[in-house]
């Protein structure tokens, strides 16, 4: 009795997991596939980041810096699954990403925080959308080619809830989805991702009302985002066919090889806007850097200022109600800077006036000011605009700006007076330290000077050259 019943029990057992593995086998996706391009057309125009990113292997593992910028579309979770995407089809490469989108603000004033944006985190690959005017659009594009050497990836316009993919695109989308934005991928050689091609066959396919794809008029729900994601991963490919026509924008020069030791120092003319230095296995000695003479922390181009309490977590500056641009009238030092809030008028319901307090731990306090005006500061080191000054909030919840209120940023040195070897990372890894980032994009010269006896640990010098200079075309 007790082998039959085991015998059943086996049987019964065996059945459950036939038709488990037949459910799963079976189960449709959660969301219909897209139809998506052919990918023997794309990628032309991301021929170094994506190169970069399949020639990474076990002994050489690139690293490749992305960034996702925009404004609230590029916030949506969409950029998460491209992010995983690359991560699980280049496993060797060393992928490291940012998403620095700011909800709300269309390009006329997303124009204000590229720069800063641009140069901190330097990227290899950006990943791009963003809405209103066009010409400062164009200008975005601009200063992105001007301050980095990066791919650029830029989308169209997915459909939000009052459009018809049944009928042909008209007025402002017409014009910005099917001529300017084309017009501008080719301009300035950047990658045209036509999100909006795929979500009206996407939708006409599948019988879909737009907002079936939206939580409100126009932000992305799950199956939004799932759409965009795959739209997007499309067109990040290594295509045999890209041919990288800026092949000097990157250049790597080997010390006692391309960079002679001579006089007591290495000395190396270069063209372009940022060097690092990559370390190599021996040697510990210190060294001191020179750029046209200079040691960094004197070059001003160099200093830019941090957001004002960003964290990654928060929704900036939404959730801070802080200054987006900050600038300077007298070239500023590496210090930290905290901006106390003294007295708060509410003259009506979302309109703030408030004085403030400016403290920096080199300078010390250096003036009070007011929202109201063109602050500059004491000693010239900070100055904010009225206009820079962001004080809505998400949803109507309560602004933040009251008396002893602190907002805290720094003014960051992007390079170094003194080269010291980075942490080791691995024998399949680039540790480097960069010297010089946001330099003026012209004719320099590198100085490094042992500062004591053994092997500076340098093996490499690398140098970064944008493809366009101000006032000029590609």
């Amino acid at each position: 009795m007790v082998r039959k019943l085991s015998k059943l029990a086996l049987i019964a057992l065996i059945t459950i997991v036939v038709v488990a593995a037949t459910a799963i086998s079976t189960t449709p996706p959660i969301h219909p596939i897209p139809e998506l391009p052919a990918q023997s057309n794309l990628g032309l125009n991301l021929a170094r980041s994506m190169k970069l990113l399949a020639e990474s292997n076990n002994q050489q593992s690139n690293t490749v810096r992305v960034l996702f910028y925009g404004q609230s579309i590029t916030r949506d979770d969409w950029w998460k699954e491209v992010e995983a995407d690359l991560k699980n089809r280049f496993p060797q490469a060393d992928i490291i990403t940012q998403n620095l989108a700011i909800g709300g603000f269309a390009a006329q004033r997303l124009v204000f925080n590229v720069e800063r944006d641009i140069l901190s985190f330097y990227p290899d690959l950006i990943i791009f959308h963003v809405y209103g005017d066009h010409f400062k659009y164009e200008e975005i594009i601009q200063k992105m080619r001007i301050l980095t050497t990066a791919d650029i990836a830029i989308q169209t316009d997915h459909f939000g809830a009052k459009t018809d993919p049944k009928k042909p695109d008209s007025d402002w989308s017409d014009f910005m989805n099917n001529d300017f934005l084309p017009e501008i991928a080719e301009k300035y050689q950047c990658e045209l991702i036509n999100v909006r091609s795929i979500w009206r066959q996407y939708l006409l396919d599948n019988n879909y009302q737009p907002s079936r794809l939206l939580r409100d008029d126009i932000h992305l729900n799950e199956h939004g985002n799932f759409l965009m994601s795959e739209s997007v991963k499309n067109n990040l490919v290594a295509n045999k066919d890209a041919k990288d026509t800026k092949t000097d924008r990157v250049k790597t020069y080997k010390v006692n090889q391309d960079v002679d030791y001579k006089d007591g120092k290495f000395t190396l003319e270069f063209v372009g806007n940022r060097v690092d230095a990559i370390s190599s296995p021996s040697g510990e000695a210190k060294a001191k850097i020179l750029i046209d003479g200079k040691p960094p922390s004197e070059i001003y181009e160099l200093y830019v200022f941090t957001r004002a309490n960003y964290t990654p977590e928060v929704d900036w500056p939404w959730d801070v109600s802080a200054p987006f641009h900050i600038n300077w009238e007298k070239p500023p030092v590496e210090e930290d800077w905290k901006i106390t809030i003294l007295n708060v008028e509410q003259q009506e319901s979302e309109t703030l006036n408030f004085t403030f307090r400016l403290t920096g731990t080199k300078t010390g306090i250096d003036g009070v000011g007011s929202n109201q005006e063109v602050f500059i500061s004491n000693s010239g080191r900070v100055v904010i605009l009225p206009e820079h000054w962001w004080l809505k909030t998400v949803d109507g919840k309560p602004s933040p700006i009251k008396p002893g209120y602190e907002l805290k940023f720094r003014s960051q040195l992007l390079g170094t007076d003194i080269y010291q070897k980075p942490e080791f990372r691995g024998f399949n890894r680039e540790s480097t330290v960069t010297l010089a980032q946001g330099l003026k994009n012209e004719e320099h010269t590198l100085e490094i000077i042992p500062l004591e006896s053994g092997k500076v640990p340098i093996s490499s010098i690398r140098v970064y050259n944008p493809p366009l200079r101000k006032k000029q075309s590609l």
